[in-house]
């Protein structure tokens, strides 16, 4: 399954892959050369990453589940371990530099089926 993540008036990515099953959430982007066929992965229910066997930083945003962005990690290198962020519901990982940068805590997301 796809979805589409806005906020405000933009659309941050149309191509978003869910993980929303235990073997999906827990294999994610390990090994991984690239992330190939989408723009990046929403994990669903996640609130603490690893980025064991991951052979590229990511951006990563923290969702509660009405979507408030709770947290922003940028640029989180392989081998890296995160909080538990108890508020969390959701956490989206994207390719390092692909988040733009007016996205902030306190942000709704809109989030859609595509």
């Amino acid at each position: 399954m796809k979805v589409q993540i806005k906020y405000g008036d933009k659309i941050l990515s149309d191509n978003i892959l869910v993980a929303d099953n235990p073997a999906s959430r827990m294999i994610g982007l390990m090994f991984r050369k690239k992330l190939v066929g989408a723009d990046g992965l929403l994990l669903d229910p996640c609130n603490s990453i690893h980025t064991f066997f991951m052979r590229y930083s990511l951006d990563i945003v923290y969702l509660s589940k009405s979507n408030q962005v709770v947290k922003i990690i940028r640029n989180l290198k392989p081998w890296r371990m995160t909080l538990i962020y108890f508020k969390a519901r959701k956490t989206l990982e994207l390719p390092a530099g692909q988040l733009p940068a007016d996205i902030k805590e306190g942000d709704i997301l809109e989030v859609k089926n595509v």
